[in-house]
């Protein structure tokens, strides 16, 4: 910026006071005049071809206190001094920390005392059933099935297909919610029914007969609605005319021996035994996962407690219930029964995976459904029927 932008140059006659006048020397008598100039050596160098730059302004003074010269101008002069300049080792009334609210906080300030935390306290294992409902379930049902096993061997058949049909109910109700599959339910549930029924009066030729036809009415049944969906459908029937209805005429196959009941009795009574040592063992010494993707609460330990137990009871159980059995066969078959029962209750697993379920049904208070107590029964059942007549023959 030039001197011109500022009002008239200065006379010729005063260059010589150019640099040579204090600050607030001769140039500021002309400050004085009305319309002059304004004053200062900044002002007096008609020559200058430049602006010559402010002097540099000294520190200003210390904050001033009440009582000096300035203390009618307090506000102004507290701002015009600088900001961060280190405080004065004396105390001023306004020289308190609300008053310098924006100077930084202490780098250490003292740590706050810790507060003692309430120690954790442990977790009891749970069942994640009602246990008190299941054992009184349990109960009930051992004591309507051995009732009608020892009373009249027709009961029980009649008990065994109607086991069957609620299964079947089940297992096509959680197919059709969760994945949309229609088997038919009708032609599976007189198949399965018929199925029992036939093994227990022609055995073993009368249960695959039954099967065949089962699983063509099964085929034709589903032929009177639309194609769409047709070969899931009916796959998803056989499937479940073989899984329920067939494996469970094995049951029956075994009850017309003579000691029938007492093969039965022993398919039950192993097939318990397995489950409940695999759940105490397994719920109080379980750490090891065996099949974490499937069932995630059966450990390693819980199966070598399924072992152990029916391995027991399978020595007891060929002793003192079948005829002409022996203490090492039921060694034997205790073991078959318990990898059975493991392998049941895996599948049962899977599909209650695969469909998005914890049980199939709610029919059993502390249980489930009933295909929820027939997971581990239905693939054990041939496999006892088969020791049995390798063992001590068909009877």
């Amino acid at each position: 910026m030039n001197d011109s932008s500022w009002g008239a140059p200065p006379q010729a006659g005063h260059a010589g006071h150019t640099g040579q006048a204090g600050y607030w020397g001769a140039a500021a008598e002309r400050g004085s005049v009305q319309g002059a100039a304004p004053a200062g050596p900044a002002y007096d160098a008609p020559e200058a071809h430049q602006t010559r730059p402010m002097p540099i302004v000294p520190d200003g003074p210390a904050v001033p206190r009440y009582g000096d010269d300035q203390d009618d101008d307090r506000g102004a002069a507290r701002l015009s001094g600088p900001l961060f300049r280190e405080q004065p080792q004396h105390a001023r009334p306004y020289d308190t920390p609300q008053a310098r609210p924006y100077e930084a906080a202490p780098q250490n300030p003292e740590p706050m005392p810790d507060v003692p935390q309430p120690a954790p306290q442990p977790q009891k294992k749970s069942a994640g059933r009602d246990l008190g409902a299941a054992i009184g379930v349990g109960v009930g049902l051992g004591v309507v099935i051995v009732a009608s096993l020892f009373v009249v061997k027709a009961v029980f058949v009649g008990v065994v297909a109607v086991a069957v049909v609620v299964g079947l109910w089940e297992l096509t109700k959680r197919l059709e919610e969760r994945k949309g599959i229609k088997a038919p339910l009708v032609p599976l549930a007189l198949g399965g029914a018929a199925m029992v029924v036939a093994g227990y009066v022609r055995g073993a030729e009368g249960a695959w007969v039954s099967m065949a036809l089962t699983a063509l009415a099964v085929l034709v049944w589903r032929m009177t609605e639309p194609p769409e969906g047709y070969l899931k459908d009916v796959t998803a029937g056989v499937f479940a005319a073989f899984y329920v209805p067939f494996l469970a005429t094995f049951v029956a196959m075994m009850l017309t021996a003579e000691d029938g009941a007492f093969r039965v009795l022993t398919f039950l009574l192993l097939t318990v035994v397995s489950d409940t040592g695999a759940y105490a063992v397994g719920w109080r010494f379980g750490k090891h996962k065996l099949a974490p993707r499937i069932s995630p609460g059966k450990t390693r330990e819980g199966l070598l407690g399924a072992v152990s137990f029916a391995m027991v009871a399978g020595a007891l159980c060929m002793h003192f219930l079948i005829d002409d059995g022996t203490w090492w066969q039921g060694l034997l078959l205790g073991l078959a029964v318990a990898a059975s029962a493991t392998l049941g209750d895996l599948g049962e697993s899977m599909i209650k995976r695969d469909l998005g379920i914890k049980d199939m049904g709610t029919l059993l208070p502390g249980h489930g459904g009933i295909m929820d107590r027939l997971d581990s029964l239905l693939p054990t059942a041939p496999v006892v029927w088969l020791l049995l007549v390798l063992f001590v023959g068909s009877g």
